[in-house]
């Protein structure tokens, strides 16, 4: 299965996609998405003063106002 970076406060999200077979990795600095299929981010602090610097060639699902179901799909969908 695929390796997953998932925001530290995503918990219900982390718990999903290691039930379906992920390696699912904290992300607390940039240095942990190195390596990563696909992340995903609580959209809290996105862009922050419009700067954004690209660290994984995957995937970026930003997890505002999806459950953890939404997510896993979305998952599967862009991994695919």
């Amino acid at each position: 299965m695929a390796r997953i970076g998932v925001e530290e406060t995503l918990s219900d999200v982390k718990a999903a996609l290691t039930e379906l077979g992920h390696e699912v990795v904290d992300l607390r600095s940039e240095a942990d998405a190195a390596g990563c299929d696909c992340c995903i981010i609580s959209g809290q602090d996105k862009d922050v003063m419009g700067i954004s610097n690209a660290v994984i060639s995957g995937p970026v699902i930003n997890a505002q106002g999806c459950n953890a179901e939404d997510i896993c799909d979305m998952v599967n969908q862009r991994l695919s």
